[in-house]
């Protein structure tokens, strides 16, 4: 299963390793697939490849960290 999310990173989140707990967390496959960084906020989109439990356990997670927002990403937003 393939997942694709927006991460908004608060000003407190942005220097934090957010994707790579998340890697080394769960066994999953992430793929950065845009990014803009700034000193008070972060914008990623983020891909999210494994098992399909795995994958939801995941986005769960991430959305369970505090200054991270999550929001789903339309299919064919950033295909290709």
């Amino acid at each position: 299963m393939k997942s694709r999310v927006y991460l908004n990173f608060d000003k407190s989140m942005v220097t934090k390793p957010v994707i790579w707990q998340l890697a080394k967390e769960f066994a999953v496959i992430t793929n950065i697939r845009t990014a803009e960084v700034k000193e008070d906020m972060g914008l990623v989109g983020l891909e999210i490849e494994g098992e399909t439990d795995i994958v939801e356990a995941a986005v769960k997670w991430l959305e369970a960290q505090d200054g991270v927002h999550v929001e789903p990403i339309e299919q064919n937003v950033i295909e290709g």
